[in-house]
């Protein structure tokens, strides 16, 4: 019922999905650069804890409705854009004002910000993500079979698609924490901030036209 064939093929395509880059890889190496270990952390299971709200609506048949009601899914897809260029021009902004960046001793260190911070920034970045939603609502009932426990199923699939996401951006923050004393360089970090910002604000407009 879980294990059946199907499963390995959802195994690798959804592997493939995990390591594309896009928003969620954006979101985890500027979390983890603005705040370190802990925000890179608290991000990548923000954005993994999304992918069981995109599961639920995708077997409760929410996405049903959001496929036959153009304007909802608009809605949903401005929504996403918005948000995306929000954070975008918070990394602009960052980048033109040089950051929060102090000094102890001899380690360059970025301000801490609430926990809460990057887990609501992850979160919201997965959920109104146009791609996860369209991947969840056309690919995930593919793998679900007659029979099945829709839910349960669907939450399983999910689980695999969030310890699969999570070990990936872990060990994308694992990698900026070690180049971090190159990576948090003033000038470094004001150009990755404003290519981040840029990336985010030109797909949250190619998002909201094509809504």
């Amino acid at each position: 019922m879980y294990f059946d064939n199907y499963l390995w093929v959802y195994i690798p395509a959804v592997a493939l999905l995990t390591i594309t880059p896009g928003v969620d890889t954006l979101m985890v190496i500027r979390n983890t650069l603005r705040g370190g270990r802990r925000d890179g952390i608290l991000t990548s299971f923000a954005i993994c804890c999304g992918l069981f709200v995109h599961a639920l609506i995708s077997a409760a048949g929410i996405s049903l409705v959001l496929m036959q009601s153009a304007w909802l899914f608009g809605v949903l897809k401005l929504a996403g854009a918005g948000y995306l260029m929000w954070l975008g021009l918070v990394s602009l902004r960052s980048a033109l004002s040089g950051g929060s960046i102090t000094l102890p001793g001899s380690v360059r260190q970025v301000a801490a910000l609430p926990w809460s911070v990057p887990l609501r920034e992850g979160f919201l970045s997965n959920v109104l993500n146009p791609k996860a939603i369209v991947f969840y609502m056309a690919f995930l009932p593919q793998f679900i079979q007659a029979g099945d426990p829709v839910i349960a199923k669907a939450l399983f699939l999910a689980g695999i698609h969030f310890l699969l996401a999570n070990l990936w951006q872990l060990a994308m923050v694992l990698m900026v924490i070690r180049l971090q004393r190159w990576l948090i360089t003033p000038a470094v970090k004001r150009c990755l901030d404003g290519v981040a910002g840029s990336v985010m604000i030109v797909l949250g407009a190619r998002v909201g036209l094509a809504s």
